[in-house]
């Protein structure tokens, strides 16, 4: 058998884009790639409007970093997956934070790149 059909795996959810002027920003990506873009707030929520792939956001944190673009990979446990990252040598970089979603936080990996950890709000 293959890893594919042995590991369920831990999927990419979202991506998220950092901008200085996410007004300037939306209007780009949804022009250059035709994508929906709705604000929510302090972010723009993304739709690929594709029916494949992830949809993402484009977020001005008001602070370093301010361009970058981060992907979320989706965890059952981010508490349980931030200690066994920092035990592999990432570093904590943000959070967890509570979102309307569930949770996420950046970890920076061994060599120094940023990625997200997204657990899911779970049902009531």
């Amino acid at each position: 058998m293959s890893t594919w059909e042995v590991r369920m795996g831990r999927p990419v959810v979202r991506f998220e884009i950092g901008c200085r002027d996410r007004k300037k920003t939306q209007a780009f990506y949804g022009s250059l790639f035709d994508w929906d873009i709705e604000d929510a707030g302090g972010a723009a929520l993304i739709s690929t409007a594709s029916g494949r792939g992830i949809d993402g956001h484009i977020t001005s944190l008001g602070h370093e970093p301010h361009n970058y673009v981060s992907i979320y990979v989706e965890v059952d446990n981010l508490d349980t997956d931030l200690a066994r990252a920092t035990a592999l040598g990432a570093k904590p970089v943000v959070g967890p934070v509570p979102i309307a979603q569930g949770r996420f936080a950046w970890i920076a990996d061994p060599e120094g790149t940023v990625l997200g950890l997204l657990e899911p709000k779970k049902p009531a």
